[in-house]
């Protein structure tokens, strides 16, 4: 029987390299984190750093090798798994040794916590018995999860000499094999919304379905915005004899990395149906789940698999979390951007780190830098900036573009470019030349601009790991590129990993600014702000289906701001800031009706 998790909060995956060790790092405290698998020669590189740091056989996986990217994601994972059950069961003799280290270890702990009652107790007995300690640790104690990560769109085609390769080695495809294949006994989170080719290629691993014991030895994590999105995925998956074990739902823009805003729909309501449907979602995805795998002669669980909600985005005191966790019955919190000032838990270069402990909110922002055209969370001042802006000035915008991870684009090349890369840029800064006598200087300016601001992601967001390892970085200069949430401007100090853990279940608190807004006051103002820059920035006539979408967005926004201000009356959280809160859910109440949504283009120019 497997034993239930220690935490009620986890690592969510950050970037490209920022959590590619972190179960290294933490898992033996029993805290889960997620591993990007996208950048397969990163994951190259740190199979090679950590093989030597862990006196551990290496031998390179090179580019020649016949699926090489499947191939050294699987030995990556297997090294992670390797370590991280070496160091787990280091601790857990270090618990027995050292009183100090588990005292350390009862105080990370959540205060409902089983283990923590009983090591307290043990404690307390006139008599510590090794023996009785080592038989609860055994029986209680697990490490966290390791988890992956998946961008379901990031699937580009790949080619051997000019012939394009079957779809099972385009990039999404060979990084699910390269977990599927792997000893890990986890789960994959797939972002970025829904990809059918991808989801039919899960029936090609026997890993993902029900054994026996109705026991799945690696499992399914959607990440998605809404409940209509998780019913229609998670039946999509049933249907093919896959359960998804777990919906993790993130707000659309309190969050790090790429930011897929809500058409208005605020997190609280959110949650709330999924609160009320969970049981609804359970028996759709169950019956058509029995119905799959009766027909593949597979083994049909009599009893719906287990499902887990769980939230992030935004979160960053006690009372938030146990908020979240209590109002809407969730199973866990994920907790990211402030864990980028815990040294212990992230791979971020000592410079990064001090330039997110210094920043402010406004040097948090939403940029147009990602080459797949979605906003994407940024900090003013890190170095990918300094370095795009020398190329643009000596006329040589673009990156080289090394690894071609989000080379998309076919409009110049069936191959696929990426529009951070200079091959790209060239090609649309020659079309724009073309026509610039037909437009004004700040026109022009403003196209040029959207063409040389993308930033090579692919470099940019796996320098800083490399940096802080001491790994050597070849090619281009690209700098760091990070893409924190906003939420961490309200963190201004590196902290130890047990810090934060106290911090997250209320033993301390590591933030200095008394006026950061609740999470839910945040999400709101984001989403006020945003819909008044989209209208803003939209400079030609409005179709009509654009101003119904903004209508709707706003429609949206009113509807959360009333379902928090009914929440306030009866929840017994934030008692202490609950006028404070009404003022501004009233305040934000009266921007919103003040935002004047155009019917018409003569609107627009008058506006």
């Amino acid at each position: 029987m497997k034993k239930t998790s220690l935490h009620s909060f986890h690592i969510p995956v950050m970037g490209l390299a920022y959590t590619i060790d972190s179960p290294i790092r933490v898992a033996q405290y029993g805290i889960s984190s997620v591993i990007s698998i996208t950048d397969d020669e990163l994951i190259e590189k740190m199979r090679a750093f950590y093989s030597k740091k862990f006196a551990v056989p290496y031998q390179e996986i090179s580019q020649k090798v016949h699926d090489y990217r499947a191939a050294r994601i699987t030995s990556y994972l297997n090294l992670v798994d390797r370590i991280v059950k070496e160091k787990f069961e280091k601790f857990k003799s270090e618990l027995t040794e050292s009183k100090t280290t588990l005292e350390n270890f009862i105080t990370m702990l959540p205060y409902k916590s089983e283990l923590k009652e009983k090591l307290e107790s043990y404690l307390k007995e006139d008599s510590h018995s090794k023996t009785n300690l080592k038989n609860l640790l055994e029986e209680q104690l697990v490490p966290g999860d390791i988890d992956v990560n998946i961008m379901t769109k990031v699937d580009k085609d790949n080619f051997e000499n000019d012939v394009q390769l079957p779809v099972e080695f385009n990039d999404a495809h060979a990084s699910l094999r390269g977990f599927a294949n792997s000893n890990l006994d986890s789960s994959v989170v797939l972002s970025a919304g829904m990809n059918p080719r991808l989801y039919s290629y899960f029936e090609n691993f026997s890993d993902f379905f029900p054994d026996a014991y109705s026991n799945l030895k690696k499992k399914i994590i959607l990440k998605v915005s809404d409940f209509r999105s998780a019913m229609i995925q998670g039946n999509f998956l049933a249907k093919k004899g896959l359960w998804v074990s777990e919906y993790r739902i993130e707000s659309g823009l309190n969050c790090g990395g790429h930011a897929f805003a809500t058409d208005g729909f605020l997190l609280g309501p959110i949650l709330e149906e999924f609160r009320l449907k969970k049981e609804e979602l359970i028996q759709s995805a169950h019956s058509l789940l029995v119905k799959a795998l009766s027909q593949k002669g597979m083994s049909v669980p009599e009893q719906p698999l287990p499902l887990k909600i769980t939230a992030q985005g935004g979160v960053g005191t006690a009372e938030e979390h146990a908020f979240l966790l209590e109002h809407y019955q969730l199973d866990s919190i994920g907790w990211g951007s402030p864990f980028l000032l815990v040294p212990e838990a992230s791979s971020v270069d000592s410079e990064t780190r001090k330039l997110l402990l210094n920043a402010k909110e406004d040097d948090f922002y939403l940029s147009n830098i990602s080459p797949l055209g979605v906003p994407f969370n940024s900090v003013k001042g890190v170095s990918n900036d300094t370095w795009k802006k020398l190329r643009i000035e000596q006329n040589k915008a673009g990156s080289s573009c090394p690894k071609k991870l989000l080379a998309l684009s076919k409009e110049y090349d069936v191959k696929g470019t990426c529009t951070a890369s200079k091959k790209y840029q060239d090609i649309k800064l020659e079309e724009l030349e073309k026509i610039k006598s037909n437009l004004t200087a700040k026109d022009f300016e403003d196209k040029k601009n959207k063409i040389t601001e993308k930033s090579c992601l692919c470099v940019g967001l796996v320098n800083s790991a490399y940096l802080e390892n001491s790994i050597p970085i070849k090619g281009q200069q690209q700098g760091v590129v990070i893409c924190p949430g906003p939420n961490l401007a309200y963190f201004d100090k590196e902290v130890t990993l047990l810090e934060m853990v106290k911090h997250i279940y209320g033993n301390t608190n590591i933030i200095t600014e008394i006026n950061r807004p609740v999470v839910i006051i945040k999400e709101l103002k984001m989403y006020v702000d945003y819909l008044k820059k989209e209208i803003s920035n939209f400079s030609s006539e409005v179709a009509s289906n654009q101003i119904k979408k903004w209508e709707n967005f706003r429609s949206n926004l009113s509807e959360g701001i009333t379902y928090y201000e009914n929440l306030m009356q009866t929840s017994a959280y934030f008692s202490g800031k609950k006028k404070e809160i009404l003022e501004q859910l009233d305040d934000y109440k009266i921007k919103l009706s003040e935002i004047v949504i155009p019917k018409n283009e003569m609107e627009i120019s008058y506006r």
